[in-house]
């Protein structure tokens, strides 16, 4: 069995690029994460911000699984979208509509 938790059971808030780091410690030694919609700040889905490229990097970096749940992914543009879809089957950082998805991996 994996070793999993969703951000939130983990005490972190992500509402700045300041806040990456505390994910990154709070995860440390975790098969990988999982982030609801809900834990970020709407600025991470302004792709503009860099924000969301950010945590991309730092994810990748220290090789943190993440599995993003946004059910509705056209609520955030049409390049969030384009985001999502591409990294769809990616191995590390993935997008799904459904939580219960996103738990099986």
């Amino acid at each position: 069995m994996r070793d999993v938790a969703a951000v939130s059971d983990l005490g972190v808030t992500l509402r700045a690029a300041a806040d990456i780091p505390g994910l990154i410690g709070a995860a440390w030694g975790l098969d990988g994460v999982l982030l609801r919609e809900a834990d970020l700040d709407p600025a991470f889905f302004d792709l503009r911000s860099g924000l969301l490229g950010e945590l991309f990097q730092k994810c990748a970096t220290y090789r943190l699984p993440v599995a993003f749940v946004i059910p509705d992914t056209a609520a955030h543009g049409e390049r969030f979208t384009e985001l999502a879809r591409e990294h769809v089957a990616h191995p590390q950082i993935r997008f799904f509509r459904e939580e219960g998805a996103a738990w099986r991996g």
